[in-house]
């Protein structure tokens, strides 16, 4: 009915995916075809038999570089990582992923499905002109998304309590990390900063990126967030100046005020300016 709806009302074709945990659902989602469902039995063969074929990169929490780590030890399907005993795990990856990532491909995931509210997010996207291989250039997008993403929360008054980045690329895959912010915040350079650290756990070597989004997850009302006071007045400074930049940029529009690195390269032609 969801899908029937969606398609009849505003023309969107919509995939679905069904399990008994959040991330049973999110891969049998993934792993459809739009207007398709898929829903995956409560039972601990179906589990089995949906998960332990695919490849590691499907399990959420895994990316590019834990993926070529679990390689180098013989792991490349949710099954092998199954049957790789735990103590094996922890002294590879770390006492909490490897834990973490043993109980996920056998299918068990703690979170609670939330039936209340629905998760509210706010998120920023840039699309290369063409396939991008240039590092600098990636990180040069995030630091504009980071700018956008932050500018739009403070125009609506929240601030978000996590960071998620997602890198396409060329051959059609993506990847998608997440972050919790120490504190829930709306100032462009927590965001740049920790987009940054996402974008450098990817591990991407001369990856060919077709596009990068960040989302800002867990919006709160900005007035009832608090914030850490720091010693000294280089914070206090930032978010003033912040301040001044938004008004800036809500009289005489949003591009006369960024970031260095986002400004625009112009040849010297010896011209008067």
């Amino acid at each position: 009915m969801i899908q029937i709806l969606a398609l009849a009302l505003y023309g969107v074709r919509t995939t679905i995916g069904g399990g008994n945990t959040v991330q049973l659902a999110t891969m049998a989602a993934a792993a459809t075809a739009p207007g398709r469902v898929t829903i995956v039995a409560p039972t601990d063969a179906a589990i089995a038999a949906f998960l332990r074929p695919r490849r590691v990169p499907d399990l959420p929490g895994i990316g590019p570089a834990t993926a070529k780590t679990l390689a180098r030890y013989g792991i490349s399907t949710i099954g092998e990582l199954a049957s790789t005993p735990a103590t094996v795990l922890t002294r590879i990856l770390g006492s909490a992923a490897g834990r973490q990532l043993h109980a996920r491909a056998r299918g068990n995931d703690p979170r609670p499905v939330t039936r209340t509210a629905l998760v509210r997010s706010t998120s920023t996207s840039h699309t290369f002109a063409r396939d991008e291989l240039d590092g600098g250039e990636h990180r040069r997008a995030l630091l504009g998304l980071a700018d956008e993403l932050g500018l739009l929360l403070r125009t609506k008054g929240e601030v978000c309590r996590s960071l998620t980045l997602t890198v396409r690329c060329t051959d059609g895959s993506s990847t998608t990390r997440s972050r919790a912010l120490a504190e829930a915040s709306h100032h462009s350079p927590v965001l740049a900063a920790a987009a940054r650290d996402l974008y450098a756990g990817l591990g991407l070597q001369r990856a060919r990126v077709t596009q990068i989004a960040v989302r800002a997850e867990q919006l709160a009302a900005a007035d009832g967030a608090h914030h850490q006071l720091q010693l000294g007045d280089t914070d206090d400074k930032a978010h003033r100046l912040e301040v001044v930049t938004d008004a800036a940029r809500s009289r005489c529009g949003t591009h006369v005020i960024k970031p260095a690195a986002l400004a625009e390269h112009h040849q010297e032609t010896g011209a008067d300016p």
